[in-house]
């Protein structure tokens, strides 16, 4: 072959390489793509590049100010009205009403501004993960440098305990293990190699010959080639994905957003209409004016906000007893609105720690009992306790697994912790149950190791024994273990290894696995003398069979109730995680989650789907496995254009893109990342499914509450409304001052209001399902309800004005009105403490709170009609008891009405709000 043809060919391998992922290239290939070499870069160069890519660090994009944040907050349609009311007031000369107005806008300005300003931190908890200084080859000499200060193409140290400063493929491993949970979900350390890998569109958690910034090295060393560094790094992505996440409102402030934009229609045409209509009949302008100023102001429920903010503040001070820490007020309501919860598995849906669940020996398998890493519990074959120290074959296979182990458990402040791997730690747990504790087997020494590699696949030690004979122990996966061996325990002795117990064992292998189980194999064999160094592994053969191990991140024993208490709220639990396909299946399908009936879909499939398709299948997918955090936020999106309400959890980096876009971001409070908890909405105190469940129940009862008291206040303002209306049609004087209108919306709005949000959950609260997210505030005939009962209100008000003004003066027949508005408040609130029960089934005293607010409204509203010195603040005069018996009789119909309401609902002729 010529030069020419030489040329084209290196010119296509060089081309092909550069086309394939890093993951596929041979470590040599890695280098020649990255322009590098074994020596690592010059310093010349890394200047160079340093100029081209720019530092090694994590961008903060355009971020909003404490100021913009601040200025947000009198954006919103119903703080514009409040400002414009105080504007009138002002104008008005009524300065105690403006200042009472501003002090609520300044109260709910400062509540939201608290809750966002700390979500605006998450960047900067990612830029914590960055490492300071790192070890790098430059010019065929080690040099320690800062981490920003990379550059693709630099060869830099992975060290034990390091966290890794940048994506690289490696150029060398020794018995390397990362600890990558934080950007994949997977629990266990992911043992890495140098080799290249065949396939084509692995995921991010299979990349085995790769490392990725953010993640941390437990075990081993090695050397890898920068690849990428800073936004273009996994890291990065996420970083750039939280930056772009849309800030979305939650169903609540919506709703709210609404209910301002139609209040705020409303005022205007009822002022304009009544003004101009003044007018055309001959009022003096300057008197329509004030007329149509009071009805303005009588429309806008000033309390509405504040009692909101209120109530919500306490819903998250109640929901920290239920262990959930809520960062966002209008969080607390959206939880109740909830239809599908996306829950990652590892540490929410499981107890995130590798536990033996199960042991396979001499034919039988073994049970193990017990909580986390503490070393109590039970082994039991088939119900029947077994004590292993009585039991050669079990007690021969936990003393292999804790002699060739080395992992540490320990107590530190009464809490067990596992060292090391894992899995050995699991071991070293199930040994300790066994009373077989590793520090007290000392009268095994051990003499040699060959460590673990993902090439060996196995594990061994030799040790001497108190008798004086060496022995060897190995554990590893059941291929090896079965291949190495020429026996088996079987029966209490050494049986030989046929075929046919060969494909017993791996039965009984592929059984566990199906289950989801992680399953591993010991064996051990007498040695006659320790073998040199060089001939270790001649002595792994002719084993003996010891057993097996199952080995599981287990489910949370409460989670199992708390799944099937969704489904009977109408909430649809999702899992999406980052690992592998069949432990999630087999965890969703214990827990109530996977169905026979539903789909499981992995990452790779979810490349190959558009969004139209995934969007489409989404409802029928109950499991998503080994997923990217771009993929997560693919499936918060898809079901959010489907209508539905999505909480999300997780606790790692790879988390907190899907959290921030989310109607609800969960994160975990112990064992979650900063950046996760930053990103959240609600943070749960002890990272569990069940917490979630309980805060969507409290969701919707606070949800109930404001709507109880949105009925209350915008019935009560209606009334106001047309109490004034009332008065222009029929030519009669206003029956309500400014003053007046002000007390009513703050004080016996405001008090009632306040504790009808503490009221208690009406009944099978969780039995129901979810609201539909586009629901109004009005839905479940909320609208008809203010409609009928603030004419009521109205036409009783103008009806005892017009009856007192026709004998007494103006000042008794305001009083009246006045009074006989506040008590029709006061039986409205009694009757409307629940949407379908009368006040008799709930029980008077079951909101004592609201009872308070009642009788003290009822006393302030005495003070301020018989004390003498505040009868002229008030424009009050004193009235009769007979005139007073009038105000109660009339006011009282309301409550009968609401509870006739009640009952023509309870036979199926209206919608009723809590069934819907």
């Amino acid at each position: 072959m010529d030069r020419a043809a030489l040329a084209v060919r290196g010119i296509r391998r060089a081309r092909g390489a550069l086309m394939k992922p890093w993951y596929q290239l041979t470590a040599e290939q890695a280098l020649e793509r990255a322009q590098s070499s074994h020596d690592g870069l010059s310093a010349a160069e890394a200047a160079r590049r340093r100029q081209q890519h720019g530092p090694n660090r994590l961008k903060e994009e355009a971020r909003k100010s404490g100021w913009s944040i601040l200025f947000s907050q009198f954006t919103d349609l119903m703080i514009i009205i409040l400002l414009a009311a105080a504007a009138i007031a002002w104008g008005m000369g009524d300065l105690v009403d403006a200042a009472m107005i501003l002090v609520i806008v300044a109260l709910n300005a400062s509540l939201g501004f608290g809750q966002e300003y700390r979500a605006e931190r998450a960047l900067a908890a990612l830029r914590r993960l960055e490492q300071p200084d790192v070890v790098v080859r430059r010019g065929g000499a080690f040099a320690q440098i800062a981490s920003y200060e990379l550059v693709p193409g630099d060869v830099v140290a992975v060290n034990e305990g390091q966290r890794i400063p940048a994506d690289g493929r490696l150029l060398e491993a020794v018995h390397l293990q990362v600890d990558e949970s934080q950007l994949t979900g997977e629990s266990i350390p992911v043992t890495k190699h140098a080799r290249p890998l065949p396939e084509r569109d692995v995921v991010l958690g299979d990349r085995i010959n790769m490392v990725f910034m953010g993640s941390t090295a437990t075990t081993g060393h090695g050397w890898a080639v920068v690849a990428e560094t800073g936004m273009r790094t996994e890291l990065g992505k996420i970083a750039h994905l939280l930056q772009v996440a849309e800030e979305r409102k939650t169903p609540l402030q919506l709703k709210l957003a609404r209910l301002g934009f139609w209040l705020a229609v409303i005022v205007v045409a009822l002022t304009a209409a009544i003004f101009a209509a003044g007018v055309l009949r001959g009022e003096p302008p300057e008197a329509m004016l004030l007329t149509a100023i009071s009805l303005a102001v009588a429309a806008i429920p000033e309390g509405l906000p504040a009692v909101t903010a209120i109530v919500l503040a306490v819903g998250a001070q109640a929901m920290i007893r239920r262990r959930a820490l809520v960062r966002k007020l209008p969080a607390v309501e959206t939880l109740g609105s909830v239809t599908a919860i996306c829950a990652d598995k590892t540490g929410t849906l499981t107890q995130n720690l590798m536990a033996v669940e199960l042991i396979w020996c001499d034919g039988r398998l073994i049970d193990v009992t017990g909580d986390g890493y503490a070393p109590s519990g039970a082994f039991l074959e088939a119900g029947a306790e077994i004590v292993p120290k009585n039991d050669p074959a079990l007690f021969d296979l936990l003393r292999a697994a804790v002699l060739c182990n080395n992992g540490r458990l320990q107590q530190d402040g009464g809490q067990w912790t596992v060292f090391g791997d894992p899995t050995e730690g699991a071991l070293l747990v199930a040994g300790a149950k066994a009373g077989l504790w590793k520090d007290q087997l000392g009268q095994y020494p051990r003499i040699a190791e060959i460590p673990f590699d993902s090439h060996r696949k196995r594990m061994t030690t030799i040790h001497k024994g108190p008798d004086g004979r060496f022995w060897l122990f190995s554990k590893g996966t059941i291929e090896e273990m079965l291949h190495r061996s020429a026996d088996i325990l079987e029966g209490g002795a050494a049986q030989p290894l046929t075929r046919q117990r060969r494909e017993r064992v791996m039965r009984v292998h592929h059984e566990l696995a199906g289950d989801g189980v992680r399953v591993l194999a010991c064996a051990m064999r007498p040695l006659k003398a320790v073998p040199s160094d060089g001939r270790l592994e001649e002595a792994e053969r002719e084993l003996l069979f010891l057993g097996l191990f199952g080995i599981m991140d287990p489910p949370r024993p409460e989670a199992k109730a708390a799944v099937a208490t969704c489904r009977q709220a109408g909430i649809r639990p999702v899992m999406v995680t980052g690992d592998h396909r069949i432990t999630a299946e087999a965890i969703a399908a214990h827990l109530g989650i996977h169905d026979r009936g539903d789909r499981m879909v992995t990452g790779e499939e979810l490349e190959s789907m558009s969004e139209e398709e995934l969007e489409r299948l989404a409802p029928r997918i109950s499991v998503y496995a080994r997923v990217t955090p771009e993929q997560k936020v693919n499936i918060v999106q898809a079901l959010k254009r489907r209508g539905d309400v999505v909480a999300m959890t997780g606790d790692g980096v790879n988390d907190a893109p899907a959290l921030r876009m989310a109607d609800i971001g969960v994160a975990m409070g112990r064992k979650g990342t900063d950046v996760a908890r930053e990103a959240s909405d609600v943070v749960l105190l002890d990272d569990n499914f069940a917490t979630i469940v309980s805060a969507v129940e409290a969701g919707r009862v606070i949800y109930d509450n404001i709507r109880k008291f949105t009925r209350y206040m915008l019935a009560t303002n209606s009334g106001e409304v047309l109490t004034v209306f009332f008065a222009m049609l029929f030519g009669l004087p206003l029956p309500l001052l400014p003053v007046h209108i002000l007390w009513i919306n703050l004080v016996s709005d405001g008090l009632p209001a306040l504790a009808l949000g503490m009221e208690p959950p009406e009944r099978h609260i969780m039995r129901r399902p979810p609201r539909h997210p586009a629901e109004s505030m009005f839905a479940g005939g909320l609208g008809a309800h203010v409609a009928w009962v603030g004419l009521l209100m109205g036409l009783g008000t103008i009806a005892v004005f017009d009856w007192a003004h026709g004998r007494r003066d103006l000042s008794h027949a305001q009083t009246m009105a006045f009074l006989t508005l506040t008590l029709f408040q006061m039986f409205h609130v009694l009757a409307i403490r629940s949407e379908r029960d009368p006040l008799w089934v709930i029980g008077l005293w079951s909101n004592s709170k609201l009872l308070g607010a009642v009788a003290l409204v009822i006393l302030l509203q005495a003070a301020i009609t018989y004390v003498p010195w505040l009868q002229p603040v008030f424009h009050t005069a004193p009235l009769t008891p007979g005139e007073l018996l009038l105000c109660v009789a009339v006011a009282s119909t309301v409550y009968v009405a609401v509870e006739g309401e009640k009952w023509w609902r309870a036979r199926g002729t209206l919608p009723s709000g809590a069934d819907r």
